[in-house]
Protein backbone atom coordinates (compact mmCIF):
# COMPACT_ATOMS: atom_id res chain seq x y z
CA UNK A 1 0.00 0.00 0.00
CA UNK A 2 1.11 3.30 -1.05
CA UNK A 3 0.56 6.97 0.03
CA UNK A 4 -1.55 9.06 -2.36
CA UNK A 5 -1.38 12.69 -2.79
CA UNK A 6 -5.01 13.79 -3.88
CA UNK A 7 -5.08 16.80 -5.88
CA UNK A 8 -6.56 18.86 -2.87
CA UNK A 9 -2.97 17.77 -0.88
CA UNK A 10 -4.63 15.68 1.90
CA UNK A 11 -2.54 12.63 1.94
CA UNK A 12 -4.41 8.71 2.14
CA UNK A 13 -2.38 6.82 4.46
CA UNK A 14 -2.26 3.16 4.63
CA UNK A 15 -3.41 1.97 7.99
CA UNK A 16 -3.57 -1.82 9.33
CA UNK A 17 -5.43 -2.98 12.13
CA UNK A 18 -5.09 -6.32 13.93
CA UNK A 19 -7.36 -7.51 16.65
CA UNK A 20 -8.04 -9.90 19.15
CA UNK A 21 -11.74 -12.05 19.70
CA UNK A 22 -11.47 -10.08 23.01
CA UNK A 23 -10.90 -6.33 21.68
CA UNK A 24 -13.69 -3.95 21.18
CA UNK A 25 -12.42 -3.31 17.97
CA UNK A 26 -13.08 -7.11 17.23
CA UNK A 27 -15.74 -7.52 19.15
CA UNK A 28 -18.47 -6.27 17.23
CA UNK A 29 -19.66 -6.39 14.20
CA UNK A 30 -20.96 -3.20 11.99
CA UNK A 31 -24.51 -3.59 13.04
CA UNK A 32 -22.92 -3.85 16.75
CA UNK A 33 -24.07 -6.93 17.07
CA UNK A 34 -21.55 -9.74 19.22
CA UNK A 35 -19.08 -11.84 17.14
CA UNK A 36 -19.82 -15.22 17.24
CA UNK A 37 -16.57 -17.03 15.95
CA UNK A 38 -13.12 -16.74 17.09
CA UNK A 39 -10.05 -15.87 15.91
CA UNK A 40 -8.24 -12.28 14.89
CA UNK A 41 -9.14 -9.92 11.90
CA UNK A 42 -6.65 -8.15 10.13
CA UNK A 43 -7.90 -5.22 8.50
CA UNK A 44 -5.71 -3.01 5.95
CA UNK A 45 -7.50 0.26 5.02
CA UNK A 46 -6.40 4.22 4.42
CA UNK A 47 -7.06 7.03 7.16
CA UNK A 48 -6.72 10.58 5.74
CA UNK A 49 -4.37 13.29 6.91
CA UNK A 50 -3.85 16.63 6.17
CA UNK A 51 -1.19 19.48 6.49
CA UNK A 52 -2.00 20.27 10.12
CA UNK A 53 -0.52 16.40 11.06
CA UNK A 54 2.59 15.95 12.30
CA UNK A 55 3.57 12.92 10.04
CA UNK A 56 2.30 14.77 7.00
CA UNK A 57 5.64 16.47 6.04
CA UNK A 58 7.29 12.93 6.29
CA UNK A 59 4.41 11.59 4.07
CA UNK A 60 4.24 13.96 1.74
CA UNK A 61 7.91 13.24 0.02
CA UNK A 62 6.84 9.61 -0.11
CA UNK A 63 3.64 9.60 -1.70
CA UNK A 64 1.91 9.59 -5.12
CA UNK A 65 -0.65 10.95 -7.52
CA UNK A 66 -3.40 8.49 -8.52
CA UNK A 67 -2.21 8.34 -11.61
CA UNK A 68 1.35 8.10 -10.46
CA UNK A 69 0.20 4.97 -8.95
CA UNK A 70 -1.85 3.51 -11.91
CA UNK A 71 1.14 4.12 -14.29
CA UNK A 72 2.64 1.93 -11.68
CA UNK A 73 0.24 -0.87 -12.17
CA UNK A 74 0.31 -0.70 -15.75
CA UNK A 75 3.72 -0.47 -16.00
CA UNK A 76 3.75 -3.65 -13.63
CA UNK A 77 1.42 -5.31 -15.71
CA UNK A 78 3.37 -4.66 -18.70
CA UNK A 79 6.43 -6.05 -17.34
CA UNK A 80 4.31 -9.40 -15.68
CA UNK A 81 3.05 -10.19 -19.19
CA UNK A 82 6.90 -9.50 -21.01
CA UNK A 83 8.54 -12.09 -17.83
CA UNK A 84 5.21 -14.38 -18.14
CA UNK A 85 6.21 -14.71 -22.30
CA UNK A 86 9.74 -15.93 -21.36
CA UNK A 87 8.30 -18.24 -18.50
CA UNK A 88 6.10 -20.19 -20.87
CA UNK A 89 9.26 -20.02 -23.83
CA UNK A 90 11.23 -21.39 -20.84
CA UNK A 91 8.94 -24.04 -20.07
CA UNK A 92 7.96 -24.92 -23.47
CA UNK A 93 11.57 -25.99 -23.86
CA UNK A 94 11.92 -27.70 -21.00
CA UNK A 95 8.89 -29.92 -21.82
CA UNK A 96 10.36 -30.87 -25.33
CA UNK A 97 13.66 -31.90 -23.86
Amino acid sequence: MYVIRLPDGTLRVPHSVLADPGDDAAGTGHDGAERERGGRIIADAYVEIGPGDPDYDRLLGQSLTEEELEDRRRRWRDEDAELARRFEEWRDGEAEE
